[in-house]
């Protein structure tokens, strides 16, 4: 059941999808670092963050390409080398998209929270479907099976919540950067490609989670279905 061929062709379309919006990345952040901005990454996350009254929210550099992220417990903006430190239209979108994050979790917003706190289904769940498919062929348990079916919905509940609050983060960034100035015509469309094709990398991981469940459904319970039979 684990290796099943048919898992791969079933996954198929998110793989394909996965590679493209990669490509896609590269190609945005390469060209994204060509355009200048009128702020570093770093600047214009803390112009945004002040604007929005979050001058408690930290900005630190860390380290790692494509690193960025917004720590909630710790409520401070971890930005990349590049990001954090130049004046380019890649630098503040992916800053500016962060810092969005930012004033969603300092508004409340319902989709964050609700993100927030299934993360533990998300890290939890794919270990324990696991375990709980090893128990469950061992001990012949169909229920053990559909228990383990279960936990890894919590991943994918997580990432189809997590899409709204993704997509909803980078509106603010192309918005917030274009009403502020600190991209130009040309900077905003570089901001645009490099953040939408960050999304859809969030779309392809949905995908192939949603589509490895649906797998596993079938087969676990075809399979309970069989032996009642």
């Amino acid at each position: 059941m684990w290796f099943d061929p048919l898992l791969m062709i079933v996954t198929a379309p998110a793989v394909i999808l996965m590679l493209v919006a990669q490509f896609r990345i590269k190609s945005a952040y390469a060209n994204g670092m060509q355009i200048d901005a009128r702020l570093t990454g770093a600047a214009a996350a803390r112009h945004i963050l002040d604007r929005a009254g979050l001058h408690d929210v930290g900005i630190e550099e860390t380290h790692g390409h494509l690193s960025d992220h917004y720590d909630p417990r710790q409520r401070v903006l971890r930005l990349s080398y590049e990001v954090y430190h130049t004046r380019t239209a890649t630098a503040v979108g992916i800053a500016a998209h962060e810092a969005g994050h930012a004033i969603q979790h300092g508004t409340g917003y319902l989709p964050l929270v609700i993100r927030n706190a299934a993360v533990p289904a998300a890290q939890f769940g794919p270990w324990a479907f696991m375990l709980m498919m090893v128990l469950g062929a061992l001990m012949s348990s169909p229920r053990l099976l559909i228990i383990g079916l279960a936990c890894y919905g919590g991943l994918v509940f997580f990432q189809l919540v997590n899409l709204p609050v993704e997509f909803d983060a980078s509106n603010r960034a192309k918005k917030l950067l274009t009403e502020y100035g600190i991209v130009d015509g040309d900077g905003a469309v570089a901001v645009r490609s490099v953040l939408n094709a960050a999304g859809w990398t969030y779309v392809a991981a949905t995908l192939e989670a949603l589509l490895t469940l649906l797998y596993y459904a079938w087969r676990i319970l075809g399979q309970s279905q069989r032996n009642d039979d």
